[in-house]
This record gives structure tokens, sequence and C-alpha cells, in this order.
């Protein structure tokens, strides 16, 4: 190979070790967003679990029990973001450094 393509290719694993620390930083802020729905959804579920009897089965209650269902559903499709930009680059990395050799 000559040095021309090595130069074309380390350039190639520099802007990719960017787009990596990208989503590295854009999964750590997700799942702070999703640690502080979890927060939210305990808050909210503690205050359901927490009513009093008489008003079980009330529309306040059905709310609350309506808004835990759909924190659960929130944090449920935070993961599956997560696990979407959950990416392996160490292979592309490794096959661009060893076509360099």
């Amino acid at each position: 190979m000559n040095n021309t393509r090595r130069k074309a290719i380390k350039q190639t694993i520099d802007r990719f070790d960017s787009i990596r620390k990208k989503l590295e930083e854009l999964v750590a802020d997700v799942e702070s967003i999703k640690s502080d729905v979890e927060d939210i959804q305990w808050e909210e579920e503690e205050y359901r679990d927490n009513m009093p009897e008489n008003l079980q089965g009330s529309e306040r209650y059905d709310k609350a029990d309506n808004a835990c269902t759909n924190l659960s559903d929130a944090v449920d499709a935070l993961d599956d973001m997560i696990g979407a930009l959950d990416f392996d680059f160490g292979d592309v990395t490794t096959y661009l450094e060893e076509a360099m050799e």
C-alpha cells in the first residue's frame, strides 16, 4: 500500500473515531434521560400506591396508574434506543488499521 492510501485510511479512522465519540456522548445523554424518567416513574408509583383506599379505583387513581404505564413504556423505548445506538466500532478500526500494514 502506498503512502497516499495509508494517509486516506488514517483520515478515515480519525473521522470514524470522531463519530464514535459523538455516539458515546449521545448514548450517555439518553441514559441520563432514562434515569430521570425512571426517577419520575418511581415517584408516581409511590404516589399511586400510597393513595388512601377510598381513592383507589377513582379517576385520580386511574390517571396516576396511566401515567405509571406511560412512564414505563418511555423507559422501555429509551432502552431500545440505547441498544440501537450501541455499536461495536472495534472491528471496523481494526480492519482499517490492518489494511494500512
